[in-house]
């Protein structure tokens, strides 16, 4: 589970009567996408002829550019999702990273599912009793990566969500 019980506003465009302006739900997509992919290679290690991973993190990227719908996002996010289903480990949650980073173009609150999974994809690819280290590490990188414009946000969305995203925010 990573999504809260109650929406909170700043993760819901003005248009549907959050305070979500578009140009930071862009942000916040490109962001995911960047946590998504820099885990991607244990998945594509895996299964190397499996494109739904990448796919999904493509169409976040060019629903952001508005190539795509987010209709065509979210589902490819869900196709992503589908190829994690037989996986354990490692590139299970890097699949799972993938389908939540295509599923921001729906719910932006989904940002912070993709940067959850690729720690916990982190972790589990670690030599054993290097997982929290290496967990420590992907969350640091990714915190670098937050542009100005959404780092508090999110930010304090890893605050507020950090006991149902399994802890991976203590770093």
């Amino acid at each position: 589970m990573i999504l809260p019980k109650v929406r909170d506003p700043r993760f819901v465009t003005i248009r549907r009567g959050g305070t979500l302006t578009d140009a930071d739900h862009r942000l916040l997509a490109l962001w995911a996408a960047s946590c998504a992919e820099h885990v991607l290679g244990l998945f594509e290690s895996a299964r190397p002829g499996d494109p739904r991973p990448r796919q999904a993190i493509e169409h976040a990227r060019a629903w952001v550019r508005g190539e795509v719908t987010m209709t065509q996002a979210r589902a490819a996010g869900g196709h992503a999702m589908g190829a994690a289903r037989d996986l354990r480990g490692a590139a299970r949650h890097a699949a799972y990273a993938a389908g939540q980073a295509g599923a921001v173009a729906h719910v932006a609150a989904h940002e912070l599912g993709a940067a959850a999974y690729a720690i916990k994809a982190a972790r589990a690819a670690a030599p054993e009793g290097e997982s929290e280290t290496a967990g420590r590490i992907e969350c640091q990188w990714q915190r670098d990566q937050l542009p100005e414009a959404i780092r508090e946000l999110v930010r304090d969305d890893q605050r507020l969500r950090n006991a149902i995203c399994w802890s991976v925010f203590d770093c």
